[in-house]
C-alpha cells in the first residue's frame, strides 16, 4: 500500500485524523497483520507504532502508528507495504549461509540473520543482516531462495566535520577565529576558554561516566574514584567529558519543555577508536561515535548536539529516514538542534552567529570567516535547490526551523518541533512534515501560531 488510509478527512499527507469524539474515546481499532513495537508519551498524547508483518513475518520498510490525544481525536500513519506474489515462506538458503555470505564480502562477521518480506508485486522473501563495523553498521538483504544481495546500506546517521565545543566551544566562547586545533595540542586553546561544569544524573556507586541520560562506551573509559573529571583538550578524556555534560544537559532541556518520553534513556556514546574527521549516529545499536581526525568532533558541543539530534528522532518513529528527504530532514533537524542549544550559552555576535553550525570543528577543513560547517540561515527552497545529498538539502528544512524559533521563540518553537516529530512518517518527505508541524503548532498554541510555522516554510517553497 504505502500510502494512507483514508479513514476519515485528510488532514496533512502522512496523517489521517478520525472524526471527532468525545473525551477519552477508544483510539480506532488497529488492523490485524501488525506487531507492536514501541509507545511514547507527547505533549498531545499517545503514539503506538508496530511492524507489518505478512504472514507472522515482518515486512521490511512496512510500518503503522496510531495517535491518540486527550482530546480523544484518534489519526493513524499507514506505511504499510504491498506485498503481492510472495512464491514461498520457506528460505532457500539458511541463516548462518546468509552471514556467512555477508562475512565474506564485509570480512566482519555480522550478530545474526532476520528472514523478512521485502515488499512488491512480486514480493521476496530475504535475510537481513546487520554487520558492525568501526564506521558504523551495515545492513544487508540478501534474497532468501539463491542468496543474492538485494541492497546494503550503512545505518549510520552522520554529520561532516568534528569538533570539540567547550560551552559551546572555544571559538565562541573566546569570539576568536583564528584558533586552530595544532594536533590536540593544549596550548592551542587558552585557558579562560574552558568551563568548570557540574556533572548531574551519574549512576550512583559507579565510578565511570554512566547516568541517566548518556553512557560513555569508550575504549578505556575514564574512571575516578571520587568523580573528578578534570582534563585539557590533550587529553583523550577531556572528549568522553563534553559528551556526557552535553548529551545529558540536552536532555534536562528537553524535559524543562514538557517532554518525558523523547529518548528519556541512556544514550551510548563513544569518542575512541574512530579516526575520521567525521561523527554518526548509529541507528542498529543506538549508538553516537564521534571521530578524532582534525578537531576532535566530541570537543564541540554542536557535533554533539546534532548527532544527539538524530537519536532524537529514531527513538521518537522507529526506522525514520527511510527515504532521501526524510534523511534530510533529519541532517537539517541536527544543525537546527545545535544551532538553538548554543543559543542558550551562546551571544549572537557578527564574529560568531548563532546560524553558524560548528564553528570549532569547522576550523580544520574551511578558509572563510567565520567558519561553519553550514548555516541555519541559507536561501536555499523546496524543490529547486535538492540535489539528493542529504547534508545540501538538509539546508532547506534547518532555514525553515530557525524561522519558526524567529517567529514563535526558542521555547515555544522547540516544543512545536520536537511535538511535530511523533507524526513523521519514517519515509516522509518536507511538504508531508511541513503540514504536520502546521498542525502541532496549532494544537499547542493555536492559529497564530501556526500561521507563522507556515509561512515559514511557504517562504523556503516547501508548503
Amino acid at each position: 500500500m504505502d500510502k494512507l488510509k483514508m479513514v476519515a478527512p485528510l488532514v496533512a499527507a502522512g496523517l489521517v485524523v478520525a472524526a471527532a469524539t468525545p473525551a477519552h474515546a477508544a483510539p480506532a481499532a488497529v488492523p490485524d497483520g501488525l506487531r507492536q513495537v514501541q509507545v511514547r508519551q507527547s505533549l498531545l498524547g499517545t503514539h503506538t507504532w508496530y511492524q507489518q508483518l505478512y504472514q507472522g513475518i515482518p515486512v521490511l520498510g512496512g510500518y503503522y502508528a496510531t495517535h491518540t490525544s486527550a482530546g480523544g481525536t484518534p489519526a493513524v500513519t499507514d506505511g504499510r507495504k504491498q506485498v503481492a506474489g510472495l512464491a514461498t515462506k520457506a528460505a532457500g538458503i539458511s541463516g548462518d549461509r546468509a552471514k556467512s555470505a555477508v562475512a565474506s564480502r564485509l570480512k566482519r562477521q555480522p550478530a545474526g540473520a532476520e528472514l523478512m518480506v521485502v515488499p512488491g508485486s512480486p514480493a521476496k522473501l530475504a535475510w537481513v543482516t546487520l554487520t558492525a563495523g568501526p564506521g558504523g553498521t551495515t545492513r544487508s538483504v540478501l534474497d532468501a531462495s539463491s542468496g543474492a544481495l538485494l541492497k546494503e546500506e550503512r545505518t549510520i546517521r552522520h554529520a561532516d566535520g568534528k569538533g570539540q565545543v567547550f560551552d559551546p566551544n572555544p571559538v565562541v566562547r573566546l569570539q576568536d577565529e583564528s584558533l586552530t586545533d595544532e594536533d590536540d595540542a593544549a596550548a592551542a586553546v587558552p585557558a579562560k576558554a574552558y568551563k568548570n561544569v557540574t556533572l548531574t544524573n551519574l549512576d550512583r556507586g559507579k565510578t565511570t561516566l554512566q547516568g541517566a541520560y548518556a553512557d560513555n562506551i569508550s575504549a578505556n573509559a575514564v574512571t575516578s574514584p571520587r568523580r573528578v573529571y578534570k582534563f585539557d583538550r590533550e587529553n583523550d578524556h577531556f572528549e568522553e567529558v563534553m559528551a556526557y555534560y552535553s548529551i545529558t544537559e540536552t536532555q534536562k532541556y528537553i524535559h524543562q519543555l514538557g517532554f518525558a518520553d523523547v529518548n528519556n534513556e541512556p544514550q551510548d556514546f563513544r569518542t575512541t577508536g574512530f579516526e575520521d574527521d567525521n561523527s554518526f549516529y548509529d541507528d542498529s545499536d543506538d549508538s553516537i561515535t564521534f571521530g578524532t581526525g582534525g578537531v576532535d568532533d566530541a570537543e564541540d558541543n554542536e557535533v554533539i548536539w546534532h548527532e544527539y539530534g538524530h537519536a532524537i528522532q529514531a527513538d521518537q518513529v522507529p526506522d525514520y529516514g527511510l527515504s532521501e528527504e526524510a534523511g534530510a530532514i533529519g541532517e537539517g533537524f541536527g544543525d537546527y538542534w545545535a544551532v538553538t542549544m548554543s543559543q542558550a550559552t551562546s551571544r549572537n555576535t557578527r564574529v560568531t552567529p548563532w546560524a553558524c553550525v560548528m564553528d570549532w570543528d569547522s576550523t580544520s577543513y574551511t578558509a572563510d570567516e567565520p567558519h561553519c560547517l553550514r548555516r541555519t540561515d541559507g536561501t536555499k527552497v523546496y524543490p529547486a535547490d535538492l540535489d539528493g545529498e542529504v547534508h545540501d538539502d538538509g539546508e532547506i528544512w534547518s532555514r525553515a526551523l530557525w524561522d519558526i524559533n524567529s517567529a514563535l521563540g526558542r521555547r515555544n518553537a522547540n516544543r512545536v518541533i520536537l511535538e511535530a516529530h511523533f507524526f513523521f512518517p519514517p519515509d516522509t518527505d518536507m511538504p508531508t512534515a511541513a503540514n504536520l508541524t502546521v498542525i502541532s503548532a496549532r494544537s499547542l498554541y493555536g492559529a497564530g501560531a501556526a500561521a507563522k510555522v507556515k509561512a515559514a516554510f511557504q517562504n523556503r517553497g516547501i508548503l
